[in-house]
């Protein structure tokens, strides 16, 4: 009988960022000082694997800091949180982490200059993603105006036109079409004020690049990632419409849709920024028990980053 060939193609970059990186060695440092349990505020990244290796050792997740008992640590997760979290935390004199990912600390504070500056600002980003709802919580409500799409960019009305006008975006977003809506946002109003760097983090842009010059070499792709995960579904989009004619998020290799792969020679693999490696490992793992595979990495960028602990968390 003779076994299908499938040649496997990696997207390099993919998988953990630094960002990730540093808030799970945030919780496993946490259990390893204070013991557990450790509580976390919200999934500490979109990805259930994680959660559960995490929880295996002592981390417990909750929605609300009520459900946080009194005299353990709890650490916030890395999409950041509004301000009256850590406020509220402070009242009830808890003992808590902030595993917010450096980069979305940056346009927390940029929010903050702003507000300050009397600049009225603009989010774009999509509504009820944590991250969002944490930025939008660095100032008084009302104060941020959310945009989400190219629509919302041509129907928005400053609250002042006399007012200077900024904009900030999320940091896992699709680049291309952020790119639209800033354009379509200058457009209108041409003295808008950009971020100093670029919002949207380099390990999303790194991913989406090379997910998208894999996909010119693919009949398949499939994205390894949560479908809570911005930067994974982000992935998905950006696969689809680099032409591949089939694209699918899988969170692990039981989900992998085989009949979809049939026709399927050349099939694309990523992972995204909340996924750890040992789940793309799985997935190949999988291809390799059902046919002859080849396995090669397509390399578009090198990251280097790293992000330093919390000072009370080092070693």
């Amino acid at each position: 009988m003779t076994v299908d060939q499938k040649n496997l193609l990696l997207a390099a970059p993919r998988g953990f960022c630094a960002g990730v990186d540093r808030a799970i060695q945030i919780v496993e440092r946490a259990l390893e000082k204070y013991g557990a349990p450790v509580y976390v505020r919200h999934e500490i990244v979109h990805n259930r694997y994680v959660v559960e290796n995490l929880e295996a050792k002592g981390a417990v997740f909750v929605d609300e800091l009520s459900d946080v008992p009194d005299d353990v640590p709890v650490i916030f997760s890395a999409h950041g949180v509004a301000k009256a979290v850590p406020e509220e935390a402070t009242r009830k004199n808890m003992f808590f982490i902030d595993a917010t990912c450096p980069l979305v600390s940056k346009v927390h504070r940029e929010a903050e200059r702003h507000d300050k500056d009397d600049v009225e600002v603009i989010l774009i980003g999509h509504k009820g993603h944590p991250e969002v709802i944490g930025t939008m919580g660095q100032l008084p409500d009302g104060k941020i105006s959310l945009v989400e799409t190219l629509e919302d960019a041509l129907s928005f009305s400053p609250k002042d036109p006399e007012v200077d006008l900024a904009y900030l975006t999320q940091t896992t977003l699709s680049v291309d079409e952020t790119a639209d809506i800033v354009n379509k946002l200058k457009e209108r109003f041409p003295n808008i004020i950009s971020p100093k760097k670029e919002d949207i983090c380099y390990a999303t842009t790194n991913r989406q690049a090379a997910v998208k010059e894999l996909a010119k070499d693919c009949e398949g792709v499939l994205v390894i990632g949560a479908p809570n995960s911005s930067n994974s579904m982000r992935l998905v989009e950006v696969a689809q419409k680099s032409g591949c004619k089939f694209v699918s998020l899988v969170q692990r290799a039981i989900d992998i849709p085989w009949d979809k792969l049939n026709d399927c020679t050349n099939i694309g693999i990523t992972a995204g920024a909340s996924a750890p490696e040992t789940l793309v490992e799985e997935v190949v793992a999988a291809f390799s028990e059902r046919y002859d595979v080849t396995v090669r990495e397509i390399t578009t960028s090198e990251e280097h980053v790293i992000f330093k602990l919390p000072r009370i968390l080092e070693k």
